[in-house]
């Protein structure tokens, strides 16, 4: 791959889109390039939804909420914004794939989004993200998988599951 000039990162604030971010930070340090992290939203209910009763002081809400959604997924990955890296946050208004690929428009742009495993019922109304992203873009994609433990937090969470314990007791 020729050097990137622009990392695209998709970001959500999922555990797994916050592993995505670290790798598109990791990127953008080796290649020296912009780093440029997208969250993509859509008001409740979705754009249709919205067009049937527009509220625009509702709508500026949610865009500051995503704004807020982008910087807290930073402080949870890393701590904050990363300093000595150029840095341009996004927050679009649009589906998450298709607002990603638009961005990295360039043959030099490297795209980074997660690919976390979702059940086949959630897919079928959602789609993929990465799945859209790697048939539809004009650059590089990394899709970044979850890791195991990311795998078994997540299965807990939404099970209600007591998280497992990393940590042995020695008496």
């Amino acid at each position: 791959m020729a050097e990137a000039t622009r990392i695209i990162v998709g970001v959500s604030g999922s555990l797994s889109s916050l592993a995505a971010l670290h790798r598109g930070v990791a990127e953008a340090r080796r290649h020296d390039a912009l780093l440029v992290p997208v969250l993509a939203w859509a008001p409740v209910g979705g754009e249709i939804a919205y067009r049937r009763t527009p509220c625009p002081p509702l709508l500026k809400e949610w865009e500051r909420a995503a704004g807020k959604r982008l910087d807290a997924a930073f402080e949870q990955a890393l701590g904050g914004y990363p300093n000595g890296l150029r840095i341009r946050p996004l927050v679009v208004r649009a589906a998450p794939g298709q607002a990603l690929v638009q961005i990295a428009d360039q043959p030099d742009d490297l795209l980074v989004v997660s690919a976390g495993r979702r059940g086949p019922l959630n897919r079928m109304f959602h789609g993929s993200v990465a799945r859209y992203c790697l048939a539809h873009a004009k650059c590089p994609v990394i899709a970044v998988p979850p890791s195991d433990l990311l795998e078994t937090l997540e299965r807990a969470g939404r099970h209600g599951l007591p998280f497992p314990s990393t940590v042995t007791s020695f008496s």
